[in-house]
């Protein structure tokens, strides 16, 4: 097995899927190996597979374990790396979690400050390539932080990581967007489509994405809520609060289709922690 690269449940799955789509192993193998995959890596997927095209099922790892807080004993509170954060809303399916007083005035202050100095327009995971792109879905502007690349970044995910019982070193880093009045990002699905050729190449920096903690550092006039368009829920944009989901498989039976509902007065100014299965490089 070529150094850095290993077949993956997600990679299994992205085969089996393209197999039962009608695409030959041949088209396959040029695509993975367009998409920066070693021939060993992918013959030896390919061949793991192959009997997919047989008509065979492919036996896919189960997930063992996901983010996300201890609520046994239904607390009103969580001590979270030292910090009392408040549970405000919870739902079993799928798994939402509104959290309170989840960052001070403060830290979404120092936060909103170091990011002014680098947004740009917010781009996307480009699924066909395994790049990024600009979206006309989303209209934020954004950047993202390195992991503990300052004092308040640092401290924010460490409390994370205490919040949700997940590695620190299996999230992203810390994105900040901004939404001024008009900006919105239309309903989504955060996972990556194993159906999408350039999914395994995203999947190499870290696995399939399985949660995501949504927090609002800077709440608009009007407008700017967290919608889930399959149960009905909105959630306020309030700042200082946050809403985690999570997703145990990439597939629209998750129920986590959401958006960010347009500004309609002032600027949301969020920060978004996506979590992988393993560490994020």
């Amino acid at each position: 097995m070529s150094a850095g690269q290993s077949i993956s449940p997600e990679l299994r799955e992205w085969v089996a899927a393209q197999l039962a789509a009608g695409h030959s192993l041949a088209s396959l193998r040029a695509s993975m190996r367009d998409a920066g995959w070693h021939d060993g890596v992918a013959d030896a997927a390919l061949a793991e597979v192959e009997k997919a095209a047989k008509g065979e099922s492919v036996a896919v790892a189960p997930r063992a374990s996901m983010p996300g807080p201890d609520l046994s004993g239904s607390p009103l509170y969580i001590d979270a790396a030292g910090r009392r954060v408040e549970v405000l809303q919870t739902l079993r399916n799928p798994r939402v979690i509104v959290f309170g007083n989840l960052l001070s005035r403060e830290e979404c202050e120092q936060l909103i400050a170091a990011a002014k100095l680098r947004l740009a327009r917010s781009l996307t995971v480009e699924t066909q390539t395994g790049g990024e792109t600009l979206n006309v879905d989303r209209t934020s502007d954004g950047m993202f932080f390195e992991r503990g690349e300052n004092a308040v970044v640092a401290t924010l995910e460490q409390r994370i990581a205490a919040l949700l019982q997940w590695p620190l070193e299996f999230g992203e880093g810390l994105q900040i967007l901004r939404y001024q009045p008009g900006a919105q990002y239309r309903p989504h699905y955060d996972y990556f489509d194993p159906n999408e050729p350039g999914t395994p190449t995203i999947l190499r920096r870290g696995g399939q994405r399985l949660a995501t903690l949504v927090m609002y550092l800077q709440e608009p006039e009007h407008g700017g809520g967290t919608t889930f368009p399959d149960i009905g829920l909105e959630v306020a944009p309030k700042r200082g609060t946050g809403v985690f989901f999570s997703y145990d498989r990439p597939d629209p039976a998750t129920r986590t289709l959401h958006g960010g509902a347009p500004v309609i007065a002032g600027e949301k100014w969020v920060a978004t922690k996506w979590l992988r299965e393993r560490k994020f490089v």
